[in-house]
């Protein structure tokens, strides 16, 4: 195991004494790249995602150009559905589309649960090649999607704003969806202990929709999984559960067996640290539109953002991904912003 010339992301979820929080962005290899764009211009989405060398060089960009203190591996959440047996079609600018629904019985019998070590090994290869090319540089993140979420994709068919069928789904069929949900767990458990396996040294689980839930449907629903996947990790890697939305379950997986709990910007830090007794490790929950500001003001927002959360127990990071529309150096403004501080 090589030895880490930077382990502040996991200094911080260890909850030790850090001189400043860590920082990186969700989604920083990707759009808001021109190398990234020239990459998208010549693969298309899928091909840079099973490449594991163009998903390593994808990986590494924002670590040489940005300067993060984490990597985070290029892929997506949708893997998961593919490797149990459904068609994912992404289209450039449109998202996703999943031509075959799950509906039925039949639907979710018909789902492969077995073997997804082998299935997405073009991901442990990429994250292999990738720790072997970081070379202790910074730790590297691996993902997967939460099971709600997944399910939402596969009930739904494609990007929704309400979630309804997914939701209908769950109301009107609760044991089949408890069914589906517990096979997207077991599934993601294994797929995530590959990734540990294979040199993630953090596990983030992404729940993008939950925030459509309501805090009693999302304690039925969602967060027993979420707990689930903590739970069967926790002697594996630190796990940062990223429910969005969902600020009101920030009090009960506080007392999960995640490490880090990811916010967007729809709640106060002094709010967060209350629901959360100061316990557990936060992470967010910059606005990614605030990117938009000048370099200037970036780094005022940035230092007050870090003032009200407190530096230890803390990683700077966005309220969610970064958008397509942001100037590299505003995005490198918002790194050195953290590097710089000093309160």
């Amino acid at each position: 195991m090589q030895s880490l010339k930077n382990n502040l992301l996991l200094r911080a979820l260890r909850r030790e004494k850090v001189e400043r929080p860590p920082v990186w962005m969700m989604r920083q290899a990707g759009r808001y790249l021109p190398d990234y764009m020239k990459l998208r211009a010549k693969y298309d989405f899928f091909t840079r995602v099973q490449t594991p060398e163009l998903a390593t060089e994808i990986t590494l960009q924002p670590v040489d150009q940005i300067g993060v203190d984490a990597a985070i591996i290029f892929s997506d959440i949708l893997v998961i559905p593919q490797a149990m047996g459904l068609e994912v079609l992404m289209e450039e600018g449109k998202g996703p589309l999943l031509p075959k629904v799950i509906r039925t019985q039949k639907d979710v019998d018909a789902l492969e649960t077995d073997n997804v070590e082998e299935t997405l090994n073009y991901v442990t290869k990429a994250l292999a090649l990738t720790k072997q090319e970081l070379n202790g540089r910074v730790p590297l993140i691996g993902f997967a999607g939460a099971p709600w979420t997944i399910l939402c994709y596969m009930v739904e068919g494609k990007g929704s704003k309400t979630w309804e069928k997914a939701k209908q789904f769950c109301f009107t069929q609760p044991e089949l969806a408890h069914q589906l949900l517990q096979r997207i767990t077991d599934t993601t458990i294994n797929y995530l202990k590959a990734q540990s396996k294979a040199g993630a040294d953090v596990l983030q689980v992404f729940d993008s929709w939950s925030g459509c839930l309501s805090p009693r449907d999302f304690k039925i629903v969602a967060q027993p999984y979420l707990i689930q996947i903590a739970d069967a990790l926790k002697d594996i890697a630190p796990v940062i559960l990223f429910p969005k939305g969902s600020w009101y379950s920030l009090k009960e997986l506080s007392d999960s067996s995640a490490s880090g709990l990811g916010l967007d910007w729809c709640i106060s830090p002094q709010i967060a640290r209350e629901m959360t007794g100061n316990k557990i490790t936060l992470q967010g929950n910059f606005d990614p539109a605030k990117l938009l500001l000048p370099v200037e003001e970036i780094k005022k927002e940035v230092t007050e953002m870090i003032n009200a959360f407190g530096v230890q127990g803390y990683i700077a990071n966005l309220g969610h991904g970064i958008t397509p529309n942001i100037p590299v150096e505003n995005a490198k403004a918002f790194v050195e912003a953290v590097k710089n501080y000093s309160k």
